[in-house]
């Protein structure tokens, strides 16, 4: 079963959580990434995120594991947008169930910085002033910049 996913369809959180269920489970995590209207000081119109598919689902898989080894956890899911995006949109998911809410919270917050500092996907602002630049969403700065 894939626990990482990209998809390019609008994610639905109601059904990502309730695919994590289990009668062990006393503590639920989650953590959603939205679209927001600024970034670096400057106004944000809209995102529109790539991924290479290939290396994205296998280091997305590769680190949900590798959650499941470290944590003291039953079960941990990601998904990740791809394609245009509006302001408030969800661009990544995940989720996390354990028996206690401790490892719950450590785990959703270390499989978030993870996916961000590992999986090979890129974002293109679009900015208020007409401009557009291409981020690594886990970089401090732009890539790309083209005025």
């Amino acid at each position: 079963m894939k626990r990482f996913a990209l998809t390019d369809t609008a994610l639905d959180t109601v059904a990502l959580q309730a695919a994590l269920q289990s009668p062990a489970a006393g503590a639920f995590a989650s953590f959603e990434g939205r679209v927001r209207d600024h970034h670096a000081g400057r106004t944000v119109r809209a995102l529109h995120y790539q991924a290479y598919p290939a290396l994205a689902d296998s280091e997305g898989e590769a680190i949900l594991a590798e959650a499941l080894s470290r944590f003291d956890i039953l079960d941990a899911r990601a998904v990740h947008r791809t394609g245009d995006l509006a302001i408030g949109d969800p661009a990544v998911w995940v989720g996390v169930i354990a028996a206690h809410r401790g490892p719950a919270f450590d785990a959703c917050r270390w499989i978030i910085d993870a996916l961000k500092e590992r999986v090979p996907i890129w974002k293109r602002e679009s900015y208020g002033d007409g401009s557009e630049a291409w981020q690594h969403p886990g970089a401090a700065q732009e890539v790309v910049d083209n005025k």
